[in-house]
């Protein structure tokens, strides 16, 4: 039999990665999210950038201070960007 390979090369490597490979455990669609609110997006606007209500995007940003251990919004930009969790 021959052996199918799963991973497809246009899917970006962040994607690809399990969950125990991303910083503290963040999944890709929190990542995005992350990158947004540390841009200073608004749930609304990281909501309309995502194509997400502003509810779940207010879900994927409490789930990111909690995996980070943030006390807010800006405290989790702050290490997002003192850790290189997300790109410049």
């Amino acid at each position: 039999m021959a052996r199918v390979e799963l991973v497809d090369p246009a899917v970006p490597l962040a994607e690809a990665q399990p969950a125990a490979v991303r910083p503290f455990g963040l999944t890709v669609r929190e990542l995005d999210v992350l990158k947004l609110l540390v841009d200073g997006h608004t749930n609304v606007e990281i909501g309309a950038s995502l194509y997400l209500s502003p509810k779940t995007a207010s879900v994927h940003v409490s789930a990111i201070l909690r995996k980070l251990q943030a006390t807010n919004r800006v405290h989790a930009a702050a290490i997002a960007q003192r850790l290189g969790i997300i790109g410049s």
